[in-house]
C-alpha cells in the first residue's frame, strides 16, 4: 500500500491503528491521530532530538483527546525541552483560550484535502501561476526564487512552523521540476 493511501484509509476509518516509521514527521495535518507514541524516544539522535520529538508530538495536537507518550528507560535532555516547551506553550494557549472564551474542539478536515498527497508527480501537470512565466525562463531567477524559499523554509523549521515549512518545501519541489521543464536538452 502506499502511503497515501494508508493515510486516506486511516482516516476514512478503514483501520484504527496505524503503526509507521517516521510517518508522522513531515508535517501533515490528521485530526483523527489521538495518539503518538514515539519508542526509544530515550536514545538521543537525529529523530530524537528535541525538535524532532516536538513535531512528531505535534501530529496529536489537532484533536482535543490527542495524547503523546515517550517510551523510554530515561529521560534525556532533548526529551526534557521536549516536554518543556510543550507545557510551555500549553499555558499560553489555555491563558490565550481563558481570556477570549473559546473551548478547544478538534478541527474538522475533509479527507479530500488530502488529496494532494495521491497525486503521482510523474504525471501531474503543475500550475504554478503564481509566477510568471517569464521567471521561469530566466534560470538565474528562479535559482534566486529558490535559494530565497529555502531561507524561508529553514526559517519556519527553527520556529517549530513544520506546516508551513513543508508547503514552502513542496513549492520549493514544483520550481525545480518546472524548471527541469523549461531546459532545452543537451
Amino acid at each position: 500500500m502506499e502511503r497515501a493511501e494508508i493515510i486516506r484509509d486511516l482516516r476514512c476509518g478503514v483501520f484504527d491503528v496505524l503503526v509507521g516509521i517516521n510517518l508522522l514527521r513531515e508535517g501533515l495535518d490528521l485530526p483523527e491521530v489521538t495518539l503518538v507514541a514515539i519508542l526509544d524516544a530515550d536514545k538521543e539522535r537525529y529523530l530524537r532530538s528535541y525538535r524532532s520529538l516536538i513535531q512528531t508530538a505535534g501530529r496529536a495536537a489537532r484533536n482535543v483527546r490527542g495524547h503523546v507518550i515517550l517510551y523510554g528507560d530515561a529521560v534525556t535532555d532533548s526529551m526534557q525541552m521536549a516536554l518543556a516547551e510543550t507545557g510551555r506553550r500549553r499555558a499560553i494557549q489555555a491563558d490565550y483560550n481563558a481570556r477570549h472564551g473559546i473551548v478547544p474542539t478538534s478541527i474538522k478536515k475533509d479527507v479530500l484535502s488530502l488529496e494532494y498527497a495521491t497525486v503521482d508527480m510523474d504525471t501531474v501537470q503543475l500550475d504554478l501561476a503564481a509566477e510568471s512565466p517569464a521567471v521561469y525562463g530566466a534560470e538565474e531567477a528562479t535559482e534566486q526564487i529558490i535559494k530565497r524559499l529555502e531561507r524561508e523554509m529553514k526559517a519556519a523549521a527553527k520556529e517549530l512552523e513544520f506546516e508551513r515549512a513543508a508547503a514552502i518545501r513542496n513549492r520549493i519541489r514544483a520550481l525545480k521540476m518546472k524548471e527541469l521543464e523549461l531546459k532545452p536538452d543537451i
